[in-house]
């Protein structure tokens, strides 16, 4: 893969053999963030797990203390009470079966989350498979099958995100913006980096967390020494 001069620069800055404490390591990758946009520094951290066991899964979700930076779009499917609960707790769209119709028949998907009530999974489970592969299901874990949407508007808005495993045994997941300078994303980052040390399963066997990496959007990573 052909690499870009600015992204070939920022790799020559470090070394990528060795492992930064955190507040090196974040000095480093907003230094290295070079785009002419206000890049995304995503967290990515490698666990001694096996994906494929039920019992070894880890996710979670959290509300990070400074946000992350994206004006998130709140789809709410839910009818009555709870709908004008959604309307007045800032949701985007509400609605019911007439929300499903305009997924199925428009392919629409103008929005980062989406909140229902339990009542409404038999309908929203009609595109469980348009929503799934774009990571969009409401799930119970995540907060987003739940009776009180308020309180889930509140948190998807304030900066919630949900941190999951990929088939790799990897976690991938945002912190925040360059511009929210090194202070608050080092916030960010313990705060999620603990919600995943707590999260580690029973059945989990030797090494838990194997390495720890940030990165911008369009920088190199950088290696972080963990506290495991």
């Amino acid at each position: 893969m052909k690499m870009g001069k600015k992204y070939a620069e920022s790799r020559k800055a470090y070394d990528h053999a060795k492992q930064y404490d955190i507040n090196e390591a974040m000095d480093l990758v907003l230094s290295t963030a070079k785009a002419k946009f206000d890049e995304t520094i995503e967290l990515h951290v490698r666990l001694g797990v096996d994906p494929k066991q039920a019992d070894q899964q880890v996710r979670g979700v959290i509300v990070l203390p400074n946000g992350t930076g994206k004006d998130v779009k709140v789809l709410v499917i839910a009818k009555g009470e709870k709908a004008d609960q959604a309307l007045a707790a800032g949701a985007d769209f509400v609605g019911a079966e007439e929300m499903v119709a305009k997924i199925q028949k428009e392919n629409w998907f103008d929005y980062d989350v989406v909140i229902t009530t339990p009542d409404m999974m038999g309908v929203v489970g009609r595109i469980g498979k348009v929503l799934g592969p774009k990571g969009l299901m409401p799930n119970p874990k995540s907060g987003t099958v739940t009776m009180d949407v308020e309180k889930a508007i509140r948190d998807t808005k304030a900066g919630k995100v949900e941190y999951r495993l990929d088939k790799t045994a990897i976690i991938h997941c945002p912190i925040g913006k360059k511009s929210f300078g090194k202070e608050k994303l080092v916030e960010n980052y313990n705060a999620l980096f603990e919600a995943i040390v707590k999260a580690k399963p029973a059945a989990a066997k030797g090494q838990y967390v194997k390495s720890v990496a940030l990165a911008s959007t369009m920088g190199p990573g950088v290696k972080v020494a963990s506290k495991m």
